[in-house]
């Protein structure tokens, strides 16, 4: 990742080398007819969720997904919880300044700490270190149309803000695609997002249910998307 500088982390902060064994595509289920209700009933309750690094945390981070995440966290209701600093999404639109994607890692991991988020409790995963998640997003790139993803208003607004017109980078418009391979991955079931990332997480339902290649594995797409509360 940016540079290709090797960093050490303590384990106690990343654990990318647990998860990479369970990154390759999800496993097969065989009965066409499982309801999204039954599969839930013997899943483990599994968090992903996460942040760009492309700067400090702010209050606005902390009372808008931080403490949440903590009372998620702690509530004892989930089985695992991921926290993925997506740093590899952040260079679709920082690609001409990666200093400032690899030096906000280390940052946003610490503020993470400091808001609340225990590494004994929480996994927190830098997205780069799991090739896999590129090789997942690159397959389901075949099975979204352009059309699929210029009808994204959350894609649509965020392109309109960083002013690109006609000149959009192409890993920045299949951000919904990168996120549906996040998700399946991790076998996530539950995802806290804003309202305004409702479209986005909603795209990984009909990825993951998909046939992929000619290998026929399919994996119903259990998560729910957890808004942020109005206070």
């Amino acid at each position: 990742m940016c540079g290709h500088r090797r960093w050490k982390w303590t384990r106690a902060i990343i654990r990318a080398e647990s998860i990479r064994g369970r990154t390759a595509v999800p496993e097969v289920l065989t009965d066409e007819n499982i309801i999204i209700e039954g599969a839930l009933s013997i899943m483990a309750k599994i968090i992903l969720t996460g942040d760009r690094p492309t700067g400090r945390l702010h209050i606005g981070h902390y009372v808008g997904s931080l403490r949440r995440r903590v009372e998620l966290q702690n509530s004892g209701e989930f089985d695992e919880v991921n926290i993925l600093i997506a740093d590899a999404q952040a260079l679709t639109d920082n690609f001409d300044n990666p200093e400032k994607v690899r030096d906000n890692i280390f940052e946003v991991a610490i503020d993470y700490i400091s808001c609340g988020i225990d590494p004994k409790k929480s996994n927190i995963i830098i997205q780069s270190m799991i090739p896999e998640l590129t090789e997942l997003t690159f397959y389901y790139a075949d099975l979204v149309t352009v059309a699929r993803l210029q009808r994204n208003p959350t894609v649509k607004t965020e392109v309109g803000m960083r002013g690109f017109g006609a000149s959009i980078p192409v890993g920045f418009f299949t951000y919904p695609i990168s996120q549906a391979a996040d998700i399946t991955a991790f076998k996530a079931t539950t995802v806290p997002a804003g309202e305004d990332q409702e479209p986005m997480t909603t795209t990984a339902a009909p990825l993951s249910s998909r046939r992929l290649c000619s290998r026929e594995i399919r994996r119903p797409c259990v998560f729910r998307a957890l808004t942020a509360r109005k206070r």
